[in-house]
């Protein structure tokens, strides 16, 4: 039986770590009630190094209340560590000093277009840093193919690039074999390919789960979604690789990590669950629909923002389409999603309009950098 109760979650400032924090602690970011079942009572110790995409504030609320806000520390459920998961000696004083049954691993660099401009920390943090937390585990737990355990699990949270790339039919299943084609899904592939090592070879205990494309609130403006509205609101162009006919599966965060929650709960080890959204949009017709919301919600008008698209040359390597079958996790575990696209794309976009002062202080220098550089050349 697993423990839950001290549970060490990696990239948790992040965007979808922090949804993840937000819903073992019954306070939705979407504000559904759908999203208020996780009945979690443990703690949670959160690791980030707070890097250009992760952001303290989306976690004050979490703080406030279980955090450094809470008077009596025996009751305290909320630690936020800023460390370096490649950093070996503090991710073995973590686990000592709050004794982690669970590790739920999202921190990665994870953006496609930054991986073919700087490889090298991609191959850092997502495979040596994969590979650091998974030996302190072995280590800490005490594992072996002799002395295996069923009371602790390291869960390992992937992506559907992993698999390549998709023709107009088909879709990726647990058993695709992988066919990275960036960097970035090369790295996550390596990160993916250790953990299941280490269960065979050490007989730790892990799941592990491919995730299509997330959207939804606290997503940092680099990725599609939140990218247009932002230039929509201040009236810059609008980029689009190619003629936009890539297609994309995209599931709402919450959705994700309600998932995830129950892997953890009743995942079998050593297996692997592919989470999809099975709602495929070419990347132009989800920007139309984006324009669309937008502009209602906004008063700008729906023909001059169209007027912005601007076609860039597209990037090397890019995937032509991603589609999950989720059929395993859905009869296996009784999955299924909660929130409707239409639902979430609307709540997606307003979110991003009424909470400008949360992207404002993550837009840094750095990052403007990044976006001049990644596309004045385009």
């Amino acid at each position: 039986m697993r423990k839950l109760k001290n549970v060490l979650v990696t990239g948790g400032a992040g965007f979808i770590g922090s949804n993840f924090i937000h819903y073992l602690f019954g306070k939705s970011t979407s504000g559904e009630k759908a999203f208020e079942d996780a009945n979690f009572s443990g703690r949670i110790i959160n690791v980030d190094c707070l890097t250009y995409a992760g952001n303290g504030e989306t976690l004050e609320d979490i703080d406030k209340t279980f955090g450094s806000g809470e008077k009596n520390p025996s009751k305290r459920r909320y630690f936020f560590e800023k460390v370096n998961i490649c950093d070996r000696s503090e991710i073995e004083r973590i686990f000592k000093q709050y004794d982690i049954d669970t590790v739920v691993h999202f921190a990665a660099e994870s953006h496609v277009d930054r991986s073919i401009l700087g490889p090298e920390t991609f191959i850092k943090t997502n495979i040596f840093g994969t590979y650091t937390l998974l030996d302190v585990a072995r280590s800490y737990w005490g594992v072996s193919l002799d002395n295996p355990r069923d009371d602790v699990l390291f869960h390992h949270i992937s992506t559907d690039e992993v698999y390549g790339s998709l023709g107009p039919t088909g879709y990726f299943t647990e058993k695709t074999a992988y066919d990275p084609r960036s960097p970035y899904s090369s790295s996550k592939a390596s990160s993916d390919h250790l953990v299941m090592a280490y269960y065979h070879t050490y007989g730790l205990p892990i799941t592990l789960s491919n995730c299509t494309n997330n959207y939804g609130p606290y997503q940092f403006p680099e990725k599609l979604i939140p990218l247009m509205i932002l230039n929509m609101q201040e009236k810059k162009n609008l980029p689009v690789y190619g003629e936009g006919k890539n297609i994309r599966d995209w599931i709402y965060v919450e959705d994700h990590n309600r998932a995830v929650w129950l892997i953890l709960n009743n995942g079998k080890t050593g297996e692997k669950y592919n989470i999809g959204g099975e709602n495929e949009w070419q990347n132009i017709t989800l920007l139309d629909k984006l324009i669309e919301l937008t502009a209602k919600e906004t008063g700008m008008s729906e023909s001059d923002i169209k007027n912005t698209i601007t076609h860039v040359k597209d990037r090397p390597g890019h995937d032509q389409r991603y589609a999950i079958d989720c059929t395993k996790i859905k009869t296996e575990l009784g999955w299924e999603r909660k929130m409707s696209f239409e639902q979430g794309l609307l709540l997606t976009v307003k979110w991003n309009l009424n909470n400008k002062a949360w992207i404002n202080h993550i837009l840094s220098g750095e990052y403007l950098n990044w976006v001049e550089k990644n596309y004045s050349k385009r």
